[in-house]
């Protein structure tokens, strides 16, 4: 099946939540968590450890069942799925993008890049188009046949990227994908993010807790010139995307707005985010443009 065919006209959220609690062990994780993630948006999520970050993608996937509350993916109500048509949305509809790396170590890039089409019986000739597609789409056209074990961190992350992306899903959820990297591999994947969430229509739900990617991908856009070439640009010279901040504190949304809200927001649960990481070093990784940096292996540039 290829998702991409199918995208609603609608104006069915993506992915809802009402309401949402879940404890473990009589704690609570999240508490009355509501929110819509609409076509075509981005919800950057942040919070300190243990705000409920990744409980709440893991909901989002199915992979936990809330206490209370529903949770739909387009419409459909999935608390209660068959595992099967809930595995079977997952893959159609689900790019998935995690701090840890999940390469399969016994197989090529091409076949890691393919392995989601693989599960889910794409047609070979179409699996193939879209797996050549999506490793253009990161730089790993070249190296299609090397094992993981040959490739640098940078190009490892790149093909987490290729395989959460590969056939285009409606979907992408993201936590935390740039943690551990170096400024320059940190920027190519915030790119790759944005070139998929502008050029092919995706939403997505971002979790990060570094603040300064909050607002390089709520004001960056990526426009295709006249050449052809894609760029990213600031949102001035293409419009702004359709991003909003979602701030959770000790499982509650404690903050939901737009990036101009957020940073002039005297809330305190925004403040003590920004008092415990916003200290970035003056010429912060992504204050300078590491594209700039002068092309060569130990930079990996592609």
């Amino acid at each position: 099946m290829d998702p991409s065919a199918e995208r609603p006209q609608n104006s069915v959220p993506e992915i809802e939540f009402r309401d949402v609690s879940l404890s473990f062990d009589g704690r609570p994780a999240l508490t009355g968590i509501t929110f819509s993630l609409n076509r075509g948006e981005m919800i950057l999520i942040t919070g300190v450890a243990a705000s409920g970050k990744s409980v709440l993608l893991h909901l989002a996937l199915g992979l936990l069942q809330p206490d209370s509350g529903q949770i739909f993916i387009r419409g459909e109500e999935i608390d209660h799925l068959a595992e099967s048509k809930l595995l079977g949305m997952r893959g159609d509809m689900m790019g998935l993008v995690f701090q840890e790396e999940a390469l399969f170590t016994g197989l090529t890039t091409y076949e890691n890049a393919a392995y989601r089409l693989t599960e889910h019986n794409w047609p070979e000739e179409k699996k193939d188009q879209a797996t050549r597609e999506v490793l253009a789409f990161v730089g790993l056209e070249n190296d299609m046949d090397k094992l993981p074990e040959e490739l640098s961190v940078g190009m490892k992350r790149r093909l987490e990227v290729a395989r959460a992306l590969a056939g285009w899903p409606p979907i992408m959820l993201l936590d935390e994908p740039t943690g551990g990297l170096d400024p320059i591999t940190n920027r190519q994947v915030l790119d790759l993010v944005i070139r998929a969430r502008d050029l092919h229509g995706i939403s997505a739900l971002y979790v990060t807790k570094e603040l300064h990617e909050i607002p390089y991908l709520a004001l960056h856009t990526a426009v295709t010139g006249a050449s052809g070439k894609v760029e990213i640009v600031k949102g001035e010279d293409a419009g702004r995307p359709d991003a909003r901040v979602m701030l959770l504190e000790a499982g509650r949304i404690a903050f939901s707005g737009s990036l101009e809200d957020f940073e002039s927001s005297a809330d305190p649960a925004v403040l003590n985010m920004k008092g415990l990481l916003s200290t970035q070093p003056e010429g912060s990784p992504l204050a300078a443009d590491p594209w700039r940096a002068k092309p060569g292996p130990e930079n990996d540039i592609w």
